[in-house]
């Protein structure tokens, strides 16, 4: 199938697909006059993808978590389950740096409605 073929039956932009296959997520045939073919698996692989940009992870840890769908095994499985324990890690670490920013934006706006208080009517 053709690149439009795959992004509209994977539900992204033809953008997504050829972004896909800058960072060598995915891998098109070429016809002799240049154009992108793709197998019906590739439906699910962008899928895939999909899912995995949408739990945080970026191209280049997409790229090292491959290898498990591509060659099923013990190794590849753990180093996957050893980087998305990371992964996982380093949203923890976001997440507590975001809580800390809310809290911190909740005693500001507590400031400024006391402060808001105290001002005359208008």
């Amino acid at each position: 199938m053709r690149i439009g073929d795959l992004a509209a039956k994977a539900g992204v932009s033809v953008r997504a697909i050829r972004y896909y296959e800058e960072q060598q997520l995915l891998v098109s045939e070429r016809s002799t006059s240049g154009q992108r073919h793709y197998r019906a698996e590739h439906v699910e692989r962008v899928g895939f993808i999909q899912r995995l940009y949408a739990a945080g992870l970026s191209s280049r840890t997409i790229a090292e978590l491959l290898p498990c769908t591509e060659s099923p095994s013990l190794a590849n499985s753990d180093a996957a389950m050893i980087r998305m324990t990371e992964e996982r890690a380093r949203l923890d670490e976001r997440i507590d740096d975001l809580v800390r920013a809310r809290d911190a934006l909740d005693r500001l706006m507590g400031v400024a409605a006391g402060f808001r208080e105290q001002l005359p009517a208008a």
